[in-house]
Protein backbone atom coordinates (compact mmCIF):
# COMPACT_ATOMS: atom_id res chain seq x y z
CA UNK A 1 0.00 0.00 0.00
CA UNK A 2 2.89 2.36 0.78
CA UNK A 3 4.33 1.95 -2.73
CA UNK A 4 0.89 2.61 -4.24
CA UNK A 5 0.58 5.83 -2.25
CA UNK A 6 3.97 6.95 -3.55
CA UNK A 7 2.85 6.39 -7.14
CA UNK A 8 -0.50 8.18 -7.00
CA UNK A 9 0.48 11.00 -4.63
CA UNK A 10 2.87 13.48 -6.27
CA UNK A 11 3.67 15.01 -2.86
CA UNK A 12 4.64 11.73 -1.21
CA UNK A 13 8.22 11.33 -0.07
CA UNK A 14 10.24 9.66 -2.82
CA UNK A 15 12.51 6.83 -1.79
CA UNK A 16 16.18 7.44 -2.49
CA UNK A 17 17.38 4.03 -1.35
CA UNK A 18 18.81 1.37 -3.61
CA UNK A 19 15.74 -0.72 -2.83
CA UNK A 20 13.55 2.18 -3.91
CA UNK A 21 15.49 2.44 -7.17
CA UNK A 22 15.04 -1.24 -7.99
CA UNK A 23 11.43 -1.15 -6.82
CA UNK A 24 10.60 1.71 -9.15
CA UNK A 25 12.15 -0.08 -12.12
CA UNK A 26 10.23 -3.27 -11.31
CA UNK A 27 6.87 -1.55 -10.79
CA UNK A 28 7.15 0.37 -14.03
CA UNK A 29 8.73 -2.35 -16.16
CA UNK A 30 5.75 -2.59 -18.51
CA UNK A 31 5.59 1.17 -19.00
CA UNK A 32 9.35 1.27 -19.61
CA UNK A 33 9.04 -1.48 -22.23
CA UNK A 34 6.17 0.21 -24.05
CA UNK A 35 7.75 3.67 -24.09
CA UNK A 36 11.13 2.31 -25.14
CA UNK A 37 9.49 0.59 -28.11
CA UNK A 38 7.72 3.84 -28.99
CA UNK A 39 11.00 5.73 -28.72
CA UNK A 40 12.76 3.33 -31.12
CA UNK A 41 9.94 3.19 -33.66
CA UNK A 42 9.30 6.93 -33.43
CA UNK A 43 12.84 7.77 -34.48
CA UNK A 44 12.28 6.25 -37.92
CA UNK A 45 8.58 7.01 -38.28
CA UNK A 46 7.77 8.25 -41.76
CA UNK A 47 11.10 7.23 -43.31
CA UNK A 48 11.07 4.88 -46.29
CA UNK A 49 13.68 2.51 -44.85
CA UNK A 50 12.32 2.53 -41.31
CA UNK A 51 14.30 0.44 -38.83
CA UNK A 52 16.69 -0.55 -41.61
CA UNK A 53 18.45 2.74 -40.90
CA UNK A 54 19.63 1.26 -37.60
CA UNK A 55 21.64 -1.26 -39.65
CA UNK A 56 22.70 1.19 -42.36
CA UNK A 57 24.05 3.95 -40.11
CA UNK A 58 26.73 1.94 -38.24
CA UNK A 59 27.93 0.32 -41.47
CA UNK A 60 28.40 3.71 -43.17
CA UNK A 61 30.19 5.25 -40.19
CA UNK A 62 32.42 2.20 -39.89
CA UNK A 63 33.38 2.45 -43.54
CA UNK A 64 34.14 6.18 -43.27
CA UNK A 65 36.25 5.92 -40.11
CA UNK A 66 38.12 2.91 -41.44
CA UNK A 67 38.96 4.69 -44.70
CA UNK A 68 40.11 7.86 -42.95
CA UNK A 69 42.29 6.18 -40.34
CA UNK A 70 43.68 3.28 -42.36
CA UNK A 71 44.08 4.95 -45.76
CA UNK A 72 44.65 8.66 -45.08
CA UNK A 73 46.31 8.61 -41.65
CA UNK A 74 47.85 5.14 -42.26
CA UNK A 75 46.99 4.14 -38.69
CA UNK A 76 47.94 0.67 -37.47
CA UNK A 77 46.92 -1.03 -34.26
CA UNK A 78 49.86 -1.37 -31.90
CA UNK A 79 50.56 -4.98 -30.97
CA UNK A 80 48.87 -6.61 -33.98
CA UNK A 81 50.57 -8.50 -36.75
CA UNK A 82 52.46 -6.59 -39.38
CA UNK A 83 50.12 -7.90 -42.06
CA UNK A 84 47.07 -6.54 -40.31
CA UNK A 85 44.29 -6.15 -42.87
CA UNK A 86 41.93 -3.21 -43.23
CA UNK A 87 39.13 -5.55 -42.17
CA UNK A 88 40.95 -6.38 -38.92
CA UNK A 89 41.49 -2.70 -38.20
CA UNK A 90 37.82 -2.00 -38.97
CA UNK A 91 36.64 -4.66 -36.53
CA UNK A 92 38.87 -3.36 -33.74
CA UNK A 93 37.67 0.16 -34.43
CA UNK A 94 34.03 -0.84 -34.54
CA UNK A 95 34.08 -2.32 -31.03
CA UNK A 96 35.18 1.02 -29.61
CA UNK A 97 32.57 2.85 -31.66
CA UNK A 98 29.76 0.68 -30.30
CA UNK A 99 30.69 1.33 -26.66
CA UNK A 100 31.32 5.03 -27.21
CA UNK A 101 28.09 5.40 -29.19
CA UNK A 102 26.01 3.88 -26.39
CA UNK A 103 27.48 6.28 -23.85
CA UNK A 104 27.27 9.35 -26.10
CA UNK A 105 23.64 8.84 -27.11
CA UNK A 106 22.36 8.71 -23.54
CA UNK A 107 24.79 11.33 -22.21
CA UNK A 108 23.79 13.90 -24.85
CA UNK A 109 20.04 13.34 -24.56
CA UNK A 110 19.82 13.31 -20.77
CA UNK A 111 19.89 17.08 -20.09
CA UNK A 112 16.77 17.61 -22.21
CA UNK A 113 14.69 14.69 -20.94
CA UNK A 114 12.60 16.60 -18.40
CA UNK A 115 12.45 19.82 -20.44
CA UNK A 116 11.07 17.95 -23.46
CA UNK A 117 8.46 16.14 -21.35
CA UNK A 118 6.93 19.04 -19.42
CA UNK A 119 3.46 17.48 -19.69
CA UNK A 120 4.62 14.57 -17.53
CA UNK A 121 5.81 17.01 -14.88
CA UNK A 122 2.80 19.32 -14.70
CA UNK A 123 -0.31 17.57 -15.95
CA UNK A 124 -0.16 13.96 -14.85
CA UNK A 125 1.37 11.90 -12.09
CA UNK A 126 4.19 10.11 -13.84
CA UNK A 127 7.30 8.23 -12.60
CA UNK A 128 9.78 10.73 -14.00
CA UNK A 129 12.73 8.62 -12.89
CA UNK A 130 12.06 6.15 -15.71
CA UNK A 131 12.65 8.69 -18.50
CA UNK A 132 16.44 8.13 -18.44
CA UNK A 133 15.81 4.37 -18.42
CA UNK A 134 13.69 4.68 -21.57
CA UNK A 135 16.41 6.66 -23.32
CA UNK A 136 18.96 4.05 -22.29
CA UNK A 137 16.70 1.28 -23.57
CA UNK A 138 16.47 2.90 -27.00
CA UNK A 139 20.24 3.40 -27.08
CA UNK A 140 20.77 -0.25 -26.12
CA UNK A 141 18.58 -1.33 -29.04
CA UNK A 142 20.79 0.52 -31.50
CA UNK A 143 23.92 -0.81 -29.82
CA UNK A 144 22.52 -4.33 -30.12
CA UNK A 145 21.97 -3.80 -33.84
CA UNK A 146 25.57 -2.59 -34.20
CA UNK A 147 26.74 -5.60 -32.22
CA UNK A 148 24.89 -7.94 -34.61
CA UNK A 149 26.56 -6.14 -37.52
CA UNK A 150 29.91 -6.73 -35.82
CA UNK A 151 29.19 -10.45 -35.31
CA UNK A 152 28.28 -10.80 -38.99
CA UNK A 153 31.47 -8.99 -39.97
CA UNK A 154 33.54 -11.31 -37.77
CA UNK A 155 32.04 -14.33 -39.54
CA UNK A 156 32.63 -12.78 -42.97
CA UNK A 157 36.22 -11.61 -42.47
CA UNK A 158 37.54 -14.06 -39.87
CA UNK A 159 35.31 -17.07 -40.47
CA UNK A 160 34.36 -17.47 -36.80
CA UNK A 161 33.61 -15.71 -33.53
CA UNK A 162 35.56 -16.35 -30.33
CA UNK A 163 33.51 -18.22 -27.72
CA UNK A 164 34.45 -15.52 -25.22
CA UNK A 165 31.97 -13.22 -27.03
CA UNK A 166 29.31 -14.67 -24.70
CA UNK A 167 30.81 -12.48 -21.95
CA UNK A 168 29.99 -9.26 -23.79
CA UNK A 169 26.77 -8.65 -21.79
CA UNK A 170 28.79 -9.08 -18.58
CA UNK A 171 31.38 -6.60 -19.83
CA UNK A 172 28.87 -3.97 -20.91
CA UNK A 173 26.50 -4.19 -17.93
CA UNK A 174 28.66 -2.15 -15.49
CA UNK A 175 28.82 0.63 -18.09
CA UNK A 176 25.02 0.54 -18.41
CA UNK A 177 24.73 1.05 -14.64
CA UNK A 178 27.26 3.89 -14.77
CA UNK A 179 25.39 5.54 -17.65
CA UNK A 180 22.19 5.51 -15.61
CA UNK A 181 23.92 7.46 -12.87
CA UNK A 182 25.09 10.08 -15.37
CA UNK A 183 21.62 10.25 -16.92
CA UNK A 184 19.78 10.89 -13.65
CA UNK A 185 22.27 13.60 -12.68
CA UNK A 186 22.12 15.32 -16.08
CA UNK A 187 18.34 15.04 -16.44
CA UNK A 188 17.94 16.94 -13.18
CA UNK A 189 20.69 19.49 -13.84
CA UNK A 190 19.27 20.17 -17.30
CA UNK A 191 16.11 21.57 -15.72
CA UNK A 192 17.94 24.15 -13.62
CA UNK A 193 20.85 24.93 -15.97
CA UNK A 194 19.90 24.86 -19.65
CA UNK A 195 23.53 25.23 -20.77
CA UNK A 196 24.23 21.69 -19.57
CA UNK A 197 23.10 20.36 -22.95
CA UNK A 198 25.80 22.36 -24.73
CA UNK A 199 28.39 21.24 -22.22
CA UNK A 200 27.62 17.52 -22.64
CA UNK A 201 28.10 17.77 -26.40
CA UNK A 202 31.64 19.06 -25.80
CA UNK A 203 32.34 16.37 -23.20
CA UNK A 204 31.32 13.51 -25.49
CA UNK A 205 33.49 14.88 -28.29
CA UNK A 206 36.48 15.13 -25.95
CA UNK A 207 35.87 11.66 -24.52
CA UNK A 208 35.70 10.20 -28.03
CA UNK A 209 39.31 11.17 -28.68
CA UNK A 210 40.48 10.54 -25.11
CA UNK A 211 39.08 7.01 -25.19
CA UNK A 212 40.82 4.07 -26.88
CA UNK A 213 38.38 4.11 -29.79
CA UNK A 214 40.90 4.85 -32.53
CA UNK A 215 44.03 3.68 -30.71
CA UNK A 216 44.99 1.25 -27.91
CA UNK A 217 45.92 2.33 -24.39
CA UNK A 218 49.43 1.01 -25.05
CA UNK A 219 49.93 3.84 -27.56
CA UNK A 220 49.46 6.46 -24.83
CA UNK A 221 52.61 7.71 -23.06
CA UNK A 222 53.07 6.09 -19.65
CA UNK A 223 52.71 9.39 -17.79
CA UNK A 224 49.23 10.00 -19.22
CA UNK A 225 47.78 6.50 -18.79
CA UNK A 226 46.37 7.11 -15.28
CA UNK A 227 44.27 9.95 -16.75
CA UNK A 228 43.25 7.67 -19.60
CA UNK A 229 42.12 4.94 -17.22
CA UNK A 230 40.04 7.47 -15.26
CA UNK A 231 37.85 7.76 -18.35
CA UNK A 232 34.78 5.53 -17.68
CA UNK A 233 34.87 4.29 -21.29
CA UNK A 234 38.48 3.12 -21.39
CA UNK A 235 38.26 -0.06 -19.32
CA UNK A 236 35.01 -1.22 -20.93
CA UNK A 237 36.27 -0.65 -24.48
CA UNK A 238 39.46 -2.55 -23.74
CA UNK A 239 37.55 -5.42 -22.14
CA UNK A 240 35.08 -5.57 -25.02
CA UNK A 241 37.97 -6.02 -27.44
CA UNK A 242 39.49 -8.68 -25.22
CA UNK A 243 36.40 -10.89 -25.43
CA UNK A 244 35.32 -10.07 -28.98
CA UNK A 245 38.52 -9.58 -30.96
CA UNK A 246 41.33 -11.30 -29.06
CA UNK A 247 39.34 -14.17 -27.53
CA UNK A 248 40.53 -13.57 -23.97
CA UNK A 249 38.53 -13.86 -20.76
CA UNK A 250 37.51 -10.57 -19.15
CA UNK A 251 39.30 -9.07 -16.16
CA UNK A 252 36.92 -10.25 -13.45
CA UNK A 253 38.57 -8.23 -10.70
CA UNK A 254 38.48 -5.06 -12.75
CA UNK A 255 34.85 -5.61 -13.73
CA UNK A 256 33.91 -6.21 -10.09
CA UNK A 257 35.52 -2.96 -8.97
CA UNK A 258 33.93 -1.09 -11.89
CA UNK A 259 30.52 -2.58 -11.07
CA UNK A 260 30.75 -1.58 -7.43
CA UNK A 261 31.76 1.97 -8.38
CA UNK A 262 29.02 2.17 -11.02
CA UNK A 263 26.37 0.97 -8.56
CA UNK A 264 27.31 3.62 -6.00
CA UNK A 265 27.36 6.29 -8.72
CA UNK A 266 23.97 5.22 -10.12
CA UNK A 267 22.49 5.21 -6.63
CA UNK A 268 23.84 8.73 -6.02
CA UNK A 269 22.40 9.89 -9.35
CA UNK A 270 19.00 8.42 -8.52
CA UNK A 271 19.02 9.99 -5.05
CA UNK A 272 19.94 13.38 -6.52
CA UNK A 273 17.14 13.11 -9.07
CA UNK A 274 14.55 12.17 -6.45
CA UNK A 275 15.66 14.97 -4.10
CA UNK A 276 15.54 17.67 -6.79
CA UNK A 277 12.41 16.61 -8.69
CA UNK A 278 10.16 18.64 -6.39
CA UNK A 279 11.55 21.79 -7.99
CA UNK A 280 10.98 20.72 -11.60
CA UNK A 281 7.42 22.08 -11.82
CA UNK A 282 8.41 25.44 -10.32
CA UNK A 283 11.20 25.94 -12.87
CA UNK A 284 9.27 24.65 -15.87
Amino acid sequence: MKDLVEIINPHARRSITLRGLLGSLWRNKRLISQMTKREVVGRYKGSAMGLAWSFFNPIVMLAVYTYVFSEIFKTRWVGTAADESKAQFALILFVGMIVQGLFAEVFNKSPGLIISNVNYVKKVVFPLEILPVITLGAALFHSLVSFLVLIMALFIFKGSVHWTAIFMPVVIFPLIVMIMGFSWFLASLGVFARDIGQFTAIITTVLTFLSPVFYPVSAVPEAFRPFMMANPLTFIIEQAREVLIWGHLPDWTGLSVYMLTATVFAWAGFAWFQKTRKGFADVL
